[in-house]
């Protein structure tokens, strides 16, 4: 039998070669999966948007720098209207997706660096260690997002202050992150530990306890790379349920009325009796663009879910 026939491709191939085939063959997957397509093609417009939305609409506009009268409906002049400042809508919409968007980029990263974290040691080490984590994110699973922003919102701004700033960011605005990267990180948590739970019992990892790979060298060389496959489409629904976390704790007054996110678009919104004056026009924009974004990122995640995992295809 030919060395081929039992190790499967030739050992003197090249890895760069594999590796190209690998990733034509998951662009080609990815091309025939149309709910990621749409996903992607909207994100790209939203994250074009949201790195510079001056290029497209110019500078945020204030209370002084109102082009319009208060509450216009929709017009040649302003496409989507302006709100009870005059301001224009279009801007303030397109304004609001860096804010919305980079909040929901910083919180999942706490929240993916949290939950594979925890998932990672919890799955690998087992015993004691595992239950204290497991009870810990049972724990904060169950423990409301709004209750906690509510009671960590004072605490933090007392310690840092309500004029820091962190990469130009709002000690208010900082609050969300923290408190959204705090509630979110125990479902990540769970779904690496179930997958890690399977790979601590397979062949390569007995072999790297053989030849005397410690713990911590086992689950960063051999654990962690086969799970980062789970965490990239772990991230991306991560990142749509921070982007609607982030638009109702706005709304529900904890934003920062400096940093005209979608959410707290929608609260001057229902602040100013918007709804009962019928101007539809400032509430559907930012409310239009949070449904879309969180949209795609579900898209996108459950392709990549299928994709780069394909026994959850077979679940669904």
């Amino acid at each position: 039998m030919s060395v081929t026939g039992i190790a499967g491709p030739e050992l003197g191939a090249e890895p760069s070669r594999q590796t190209g085939r690998g990733a034509r063959g998951f662009l080609g997957r990815v091309r025939g999966r149309s709910d990621g397509l749409v996903g992607i093609a909207i994100l790209a417009v939203f994250t074009i948007l949201a790195l510079a939305p001056a290029v497209f609409v110019g500078p945020l506009q204030g209370v002084v720098t109102a082009t319009g009268k208060p509450l216009d409906p929709p017009s040649a002049a302003h496409l989507l209207g302006t709100d009870q400042l005059g301001r224009d809508m279009l801007n303030l919409t397109v304004h609001g997706a860096r804010i919305s968007m980079t909040i929901g980029l910083m919180a999942t990263l706490i929240t993916i660096v949290i939950g594979s974290l925890v998932g990672i040691v919890s799955g690998y080490v087992g015993g004691v260690v595992d239950n204290i984590l497991m009870r810990l994110s049972d724990f904060f699973l169950v423990l409301p997002t709004i209750v906690l922003a509510l009671i960590l919102a004072p605490i933090i701004l007392d310690i840092i202050g309500p004029e820091a700033e962190f990469l130009g960011i709002r000690a208010t605005l900082i609050v969300i992150v923290v408190v959204i990267g705090l509630t979110s990180w125990a479902t990540t948590a769970r779904v690496i530990r179930s997958q890690v739970l399977s790979l601590k019992e397979r062949m390569f990892v007995d072999r790297a306890r053989v030849i005397g790979s410690s713990s911590l060298g086992i689950m960063w060389r051999h654990i962690l790379p086969n799970v980062v496959n789970l965490i990239v489409a772990q991230s991306v629904l991560t990142f749509a349920t921070a982007v609607f976390t982030e638009t109702t704790l706005a709304f529900i007054g904890l934003g920062d009325p400096n940093a005209p996110s979608w959410g707290e678009i929608l609260n001057s919104a229902q602040s100013s009796g918007a709804p009962g004056l019928g101007a539809w026009w400032y509430i559907a924009p930012p409310a239009v663009s949070v449904v879309l974004v969180v949209l795609s990122f579900t898209l996108v995640g459950n392709a990549l879910d299928d994709l780069l995992n394909p026994r959850s295809a077979t679940r669904r």
